[in-house]
């Protein structure tokens, strides 16, 4: 499964609606919020995931990319 910053915003937003928080309107920011929080998340995936295999002939860390 490939990691998707709109996926993860959607999730984001429907926890804070979840919790309380209004997503939508005039001046709500909390969409902003949740599209900034995915894109941080998935870059950090993304820059620094590893695999760690104990064994046979790949055991080593391998990035994830």
């Amino acid at each position: 499964m490939a990691l998707s910053k709109s996926a993860l915003k959607s999730k984001i937003e429907a926890e804070m609606v979840k919790g309380g928080i209004v997503i939508a309107g005039e001046h709500a920011q909390a969409s902003v919020l949740a599209q900034a929080i995915a894109n941080a998340v998935v870059d950090e995936i993304t820059a620094n995931a590893e695999a760690n295999v104990i064994g046979g002939s790949s055991a080593g860390k391998h990035k994830i990319e």
